[in-house]
């Protein structure tokens, strides 16, 4: 997996894992490393993580981790067979678009009160968000907290998003980018919970920081 202030892709089978109880252990490659690369390509056949090797099998992509381990634990999926459907889909939405919010937002675990423009494409991403994310709120909420009830495979997928809105939010709600009631309930419960405060944890005693990353948003903090 890559550094755990950085990358989104990893923090998602990351939970994933953690709270379906596939027992793993994990290796860290760092992105500034020098020979980052080599030691991704010794391993990953990809040549990107992160990647879950089960008895010599390798398991690429962040998605097909996640569903590898709810077929393994028989956890992480709604057991409504229109409700799975449903988390799949909000899965595969996350992991194939939100382009603006990735691209413009990037995970920054360790940032604080970062300010970024909101663009048009940007405000459009968490305005779907917000009505993917309430909308599943609305029809769940006597289940469980997380957006299927339990905790699913959604859940992982939008991980990352909790720490980029914990990062970023409270600028874009400045600028008329704010959540519903539904939405921000799930973002409180969800950054409260305690895997995702031991990934906090890591990331903030990793080191190894991305000057490129950390600059985004920084010239709001410098006016201030």
């Amino acid at each position: 997996m890559g550094s755990k202030n950085y990358s989104s892709w990893s923090l998602r089978p990351w939970i994933f894992l953690r709270k379906v109880g596939f027992e793993s252990q994990e290796q860290v490659i760092h992105f500034d490393l020098p020979d980052y690369q080599a030691q991704i390509a010794a391993l990953s056949p990809s040549r990107r993580v992160p990647l879950l090797i089960d008895a010599g099998v390798k398991i690429g992509d962040s998605l097909a981790i996640c569903e590898y381990a709810a077929d393994c634990t028989g956890r992480g999926l709604p057991q409504d067979r229109m409700a799975r459907a449903l988390a799949r889909s909000a899965a595969a939405e996350m992991h194939s678009g939100f382009q603006a919010l990735r691209n413009e937002c990037p995970m920054n675990v360790r940032g604080a009160q970062r300010r970024v423009p909101l663009t048009t494409a940007l405000h459009a991403d968490v305005a779907r968000l917000d009505e993917l994310w309430s909308g599943c709120r609305k029809l769940h909420s006597a289940e469980g907290p997380w957006l299927f009830g339990e905790f699913s495979i959604a859940d992982a997928m939008f991980a990352p998003v909790y720490f980029r809105f914990r990062t970023y939010g409270a600028a874009l709600a400045e600028q008329g980018a704010s959540l519903s009631a539904y939405s921000t309930a799930y973002l409180q419960h969800a950054l409260a919970d305690p895997a995702i405060n031991d990934w906090q944890q890591a990331s903030e005693r990793e080191g190894h920081p991305l000057a490129e990353v950390d600059e985004v948003g920084m010239s709001y903090i410098k006016d201030k």
